[in-house]
């Protein structure tokens, strides 16, 4: 049994929303996909994503303005300039951002201009930081560390939620294996079990677990019918120029065929897609 008292269920219908916007809420009967790069390069690469996702049932934007990166000679993100970008297309496109904070020092700008904050796979055990981020009064989205238990996982949401935080969301986004193929291995078995143990929303990376572009769709429906809350999906104009990550970003046409794609399964297990944002404005 877990050492955890806020993460657990108290019944099998317990269930913790989190709302991110308005109109953008996880943990209920809409399917929540967040989608955009790996790492923010330019206004201009931002507002192409946003313009295309929001023609979509994409609800929530992604793009890293601090990035974690195995090499410190790799691009490590525009920073400021980065979260600045973010915020005026959130605003433009009336979509709510996700992106990264790295450090206790970071959480105030990010939370300046971010929706959502997201804890890294590299700091979901950074305890101080997550003890911080609990202090603060925004959405979290927690993922899942690379070699990490699920009791350790929830244990990680825990410190969140007892320094006051009650608005965390998990992410299983693949555990390291001996196999090379893909980049991770995606636990979908640990999806079913965290919806039967906690009480809150667990969304699923694919771009990360499969490394893969021709991997992503496949992934992204299971994860639906297994029962996720959501999806975060990398894509990017050219993904092959992408700066991070361009075998896994699709082409936002790609993105775009993916979120439509993703009815059916929705359906079938009793979910629903959000209605495109240009629909609304056309109706």
């Amino acid at each position: 049994m877990f050492k955890t008292k806020l993460a657990t269920k108290s019944h099998p219908n317990h269930v913790n929303p989190v709302s991110i916007s308005d109109n953008v809420c996880f943990g209920q009967e809409e399917i929540v996909i967040i989608a955009g790069p790996c790492a923010v390069e330019s206004w201009e690469q931002m507002e192409n994503v946003a313009r295309q996702m929001n023609s979509a049932p994409v609800q929530a934007l992604r793009g890293g303005a601090f990035k974690p990166r195995t090499s410190p000679y790799s691009f490590q993100g525009l920073g400021l300039e980065g979260l600045e970008i973010l915020s005026g297309i959130s605003k433009k496109y009336k979509m709510p951002v996700v992106t990264e904070v790295m450090s206790i020092e970071q959480i105030e700008a990010v939370a300046s201009h971010a929706d959502m904050l997201q804890v890294g796979s590299r700091n979901m055990q950074n305890f101080d930081l997550l003890k911080a981020l609990g202090q603060a009064n925004k959405p979290i989205l927690l993922k899942r560390g690379l070699a990490a238990t699920l009791e350790e996982f929830v244990g990680a949401a825990e410190y969140i939620l007892s320094e006051g935080n009650s608005q965390v969301v998990l992410c299983e986004r693949g555990i390291r294996s001996f196999d090379n193929y893909t980049r991770n291995v995606l636990d979908l078995g640990a999806v079913v079990a965290l919806k039967q143990i906690t009480c809150l929303p667990v969304i699923v990376d694919p771009s990360h677990a499969a490394g893969r572009r021709e991997l992503i769709e496949p992934l992204a429906k299971a994860a639906i019918a297994a029962g996720a809350d959501g999806l975060i999906i990398e894509c990017h104009p050219h993904p092959n120029e992408s700066v991070s990550d361009a075998n896994q970003a699709l082409s936002l046409e790609e993105m775009v065929n993916l979120a439509y794609n993703l009815e059916p399964i929705a359906v079938a297990v009793g979910r629903c897609l959000s209605v495109p944002a240009n629909s609304l404005l056309a109706a």
